[in-house]
């Protein structure tokens, strides 16, 4: 699986760290998709059991069977003893600096749904080079986030509710300020990367658990420094 991180494997699951810009699922208009590839890397092909935006990078789970994919999707149905951590570039800076985004987001064909997810400020982004020019020069904060619950696009979706969007984001990010830092710094992928899942040994059904961090893709060094993470 060429480009693709093994981060831990065993005899029920595969932990793997997504690049962005691959989509999980195949499907029309997508050519290449990480089912696919694990198809074609494994037999028989493990079955994915929860979902990350194509955009984002980072730790994802796919079970080696289905009595395995069944019990995974149930302890990420469960939440309980599961962690999901996210890293993330915003513009501006939440306030205050940890706390709680609580808002109902519509599900298509399943109308409103509460949602929540914690964020903490890491700080504010360093100076970028060639974005001396742009009006929010300076005005980025890293984040890092947990999911309460795990409603679709759910991160961009609350960062961007309130006024804070994911940089790279071209869905509901601001798209003028996009347009610039991709003039100005280059940028070209979303700023949100899955970097830790943590599932307990109690629910794993074996000794040592899941605890897994998936290092940073290049594409987030400029908007450092990030740290041991």
């Amino acid at each position: 699986m060429k480009g693709i991180e093994v981060l831990f494997e065993n005899e029920s699951c595969l932990v793997l760290n997504k690049p962005a810009g691959l989509a999980v699922q195949g499907g029309e208009g997508v050519g290449v998709s990480l089912d696919r590839i694990l198809e074609a890397a494994y037999r028989p092909r493990p079955l994915l059991v929860h979902r990350l935006d194509k955009d984002t990078s980072g730790v994802i789970l796919a079970a080696k069977g289905p009595a395995a994919a069944a019990r995974f999707s149930a302890i990420f149905a469960g939440r309980e003893g599961v962690e999901k951590r996210y890293l993330a570039v915003c513009s501006g800076s939440p306030r205050p600096p940890r706390g709680t985004i609580r808002l109902s987001l519509e599900i298509r064909g399943r109308g409103s749904r509460e949602s929540e997810t914690g964020y903490c400020l890491l700080g504010a982004c360093e100076a970028l080079p060639g974005a001396d020019a742009l009006p929010w020069a300076g005005d980025f904060s890293r984040l890092e986030l947990e999911l309460g619950t795990g409603r679709t696009h759910q991160i961009r979706r609350h960062l961007a509710r309130i006024g804070h969007p994911v940089l790279g984001d071209d869905k509901y990010g601001d798209f003028a300020l996009n347009r610039a830092l991709r003039k100005r710094v280059g940028l070209r992928r979303l700023l949100l990367h899955a970097f830790r899942l943590r599932i307990t040994a109690a629910l794993t059904g074996f000794p040592e658990g899941i605890d897994v961090k998936a290092p940073l893709p290049e594409h987030f060094e400029p908007f450092g420094p990030w740290g041991e993470k």
